[in-house]
């Protein structure tokens, strides 16, 4: 199981998370992230798109863990 998580004190709203995975993130009115899926299974579809967004966030605001 992996845990998605945002830090709202880093993100600048560049919208690349949910650009790149729609699948786990919309956007609220001011354009910021919004999980749509705190915790997804490890063999979800979409995980390569997940681990993209967290890769392509310039802030690195963006955390992706394993969960026991």
């Amino acid at each position: 199981m992996k845990r998605i998580t945002v830090d709202t004190s880093k993100c600048s709203g560049h919208g690349r998370c949910y650009t790149l995975a729609s699948a786990f993130f919309d956007y609220d009115d001011e354009g910021f992230p919004v999980i749509l899926e705190e915790r997804v299974p490890d063999d979800r579809d979409g995980i390569a798109d997940l681990l993209s967004a967290v890769d392509n966030c310039p802030e690195r605001a963006i955390s992706v863990s394993d969960e026991a």
